[in-house]
């Protein structure tokens, strides 16, 4: 079952991508649900210096794999990806941008708004609260 459509600012959650098509249900959208044990929920514009690092813990995303509907992604795609995978790719300095508008208020259990600020390819206009939001 999906949870509400949020984004980290509250707002309604926007599309990440339908080129490729991404999310846990291949709707273009970064929603986080009970049977997704991943918490895709972080709508990220990937890159080389991500996609390489993810690789080289075992997630290679390059690779198409058409059985499970994976186009394989190359840098420049925005794809949802799993919460704790963003942050650690932060914490190793090597998290990819992010899409704040598209990205789902869930994944502030794990991950600081303050770190998706400084990475977002659209950065709110005023100061947010830099801490955890309670849902």
């Amino acid at each position: 079952m999906k949870t509400t459509g949020l984004n980290v600012l509250g707002l309604p959650l926007q599309p990440c991508s339908t080129e490729p098509l991404t999310g846990f249900y291949r709707d273009g959208r970064c929603h986080v649900a009970a049977e997704d044990p991943g918490a895709h929920g972080v709508c990220a514009e990937v890159d080389d210096a991500f996609l390489h690092y993810t690789a080289s813990r075992g997630n290679e995303l390059r690779r198409a794999v058409p059985g499970q509907d994976f186009p394989g992604l190359q840098a420049g795609d925005r794809w949802c990806l799993c919460a704790l995978r963003w942050r650690e790719a932060f914490e190793a300095g090597v998290a990819p941008p992010v899409v704040l508008a598209s990205t789902h208020h869930a994944v502030l259990k794990v991950l600081r708004l303050r770190d998706l600020i400084e990475h977002a390819v659209d950065p709110p206009a005023s100061g947010l609260d830099d801490g955890f939001f309670e849902f």
